[in-house]
């Protein structure tokens, strides 16, 4: 592990505690990733920090970060005039991005949590 010596004392550098993985279709598409891209570069960015933010500072929790259910999280991301979402698992080292979306609700909708629920079956090989 990298480190540096500051005045005879040991500081690690600050390394990520997860990897981002994209989910992928048994096709090869990444929807989370084709999502983003259909995204302003400012709504980009704002995501990116966030999901960032996670990725060196997990476990995290609330206002950020919710569990929605065993294995499956939430990255609760504030936008200009609307609320997005990323529903991630993680799985050893690696934050898997399972769905994103626009929330136009207050509670997550049902169909994009049974469909993350899908994707974490398939990452989770079950």
């Amino acid at each position: 592990m990298p480190f540096r010596i500051i005045i005879g004392t040991l500081q690690f550098m600050n390394l990520p505690t997860l990897t981002v993985m994209f989910y992928a279709s048994e096709n090869g598409n990444e929807p989370v990733r084709d999502w983003l891209r259909s995204l302003s570069p400012d709504e980009k960015r704002a995501i990116g920090e966030d999901v960032k933010t996670v990725q060196f500072g997990w476990p995290l929790g609330m206002p950020l970060v919710r569990k929605l259910d065993k294995d499956l999280w939430e990255v609760r991301i504030h936008l200009v005039n609307k609320i997005a979402r990323i529903l991630f698992t993680v799985q050893g080292a690696e934050m898997v991005l399972l769905h994103g979306f626009i929330k136009k609700s207050q509670a997550t909708p049902k169909e994009d949590l049974t469909l993350a629920k899908q994707r974490l079956k398939q990452v989770r090989g079950k």
